[in-house]
């Protein structure tokens, strides 16, 4: 495993050279990273190319960098604050690429490899190029990455919500959107319809009670 692995990564090196922008390897496993306008041609390549075979496309994956790196609750003993650090305001990420990513999982069968291409979205355009006509299974994994991340994917057949109601406002899994929701929904009875309204849920922060 360990040539075949050594293998997939200097031929992917060699391949795309001058189009990777890093070639990260981690846990056994090799991610790579392009810019968009390479996307759809290097994908294309590592699902033909008989180097590489990657037939099957096994998820697409939306990423928010926003408070990457930092981790509030990092110890390595009891304090006698507890909890209560959770109160406390945290320092700034130092994240300096795009905020969003998205990310290609891919499985080659034929030579038993698998493969990660990730690719950053800036925030103020959200788009990447669709790759259905590559996979057609990628379908509803870019209606996912939309409803929840807010990505968008040029030339998708169908570019809905997939989990969140048809009336739904934001999405879901971007760090900055409210854990409670923006909007609650409720049957009124003089109208006889649902209707929707802002939360009325007061937003807090839980601090359980620790007995030391």
């Amino acid at each position: 495993m360990a040539n075949a692995f050594s293998k997939l990564k200097e031929s992917v090196n060699q391949h795309f050279k001058g189009q990777l922008i890093s070639s990260i390897t981690a846990l056994g496993e090799l991610t790579i990273e392009v810019e968009i306008k390479d996307l759809v041609g290097i994908l294309k390549q590592l699902r033909d190319n008989d180097e590489f075979l990657f037939e099957q496309l096994i998820d697409i994956a939306g990423v928010d960098y926003l408070t990457y790196g930092l981790d509030e609750w990092a110890t390595n003993e009891a304090s006698a604050e507890g909890f209560e650090r959770g109160r406390q305001e945290q320092p700034k990420s130092q994240w300096q690429k795009a905020r969003y990513a998205v990310v290609y999982h891919l499985l080659s069968v034929t030579l038993n490899q698998r493969l990660r291409v990730r690719v950053f979205v800036e925030e103020d355009s959200m788009l990447v190029p669709s790759v259905v006509d590559l996979w057609n299974g990628a379908n509803w994994f870019e209606r996912e990455a939309f409803d929840l991340f807010g990505i968008l994917f040029d030339g998708h057949p169908d570019l809905r919500r997939l989990l969140t109601d048809y009336g739904f406002i934001g999405h879901p899994f971007r760090k900055d959107f409210p854990m409670i929701g923006e909007l609650e929904m409720r049957y009124d009875e003089e109208k006889q319809q649902c209707i929707y309204e802002p939360v009325t849920i007061e937003e807090r922060i839980l601090v359980p009670r620790v007995i030391r």
